[in-house]
């Protein structure tokens, strides 16, 4: 049985693998661009974000909504797009908790989370 559905397979476009470069370009920037000093542990500009009170996590879940519109154009299923949003919402929500939401949101990642659901949905499409 396919992992995410059965979908026809579309041909694999040249612009399909410049969108996955984005997404993958995204999730690091917002996730994994800052290694903090002293430690191997990384953190992005959607935990540095949510630091901002008020609007902070607002504007991480509108740049982690890119990712899920990059999947939409390509073409991921339902499922995927749930666990997509998913990731997003309790990324966004438990980020808004004041002290503890910043710490969480920090360790949380759901931009590299959805970009590797993303490919691996996109991989399973590819040798189906």
């Amino acid at each position: 049985m396919p992992l995410f559905g059965g979908k026809t397979q579309k041909p694999w476009l040249p612009q399909n693998e410049v969108r996955f470069k984005r997404v993958r370009l995204l999730s690091r920037l917002l996730d994994e661009q800052f290694r903090l000093p002293g430690t191997t542990y990384r953190v992005g500009l959607d935990g540095l974000l949510g630091l901002i009170p008020g609007v902070g996590d607002a504007v991480g879940a509108l740049l982690s909504a890119y990712i899920l519109y990059e999947a939409i154009r390509l073409g991921a299923s339902s499922t995927v797009l749930l666990r997509m949003i998913a990731n997003i919402g309790i990324d966004t929500v438990g980020g808004v908790i004041p002290i503890v939401g910043d710490i969480f949101d920090m360790a949380w990642k759901a931009n590299k989370k959805n970009a590797a659901l993303l490919h691996a949905y996109l991989a399973s499409q590819r040798t189906s």
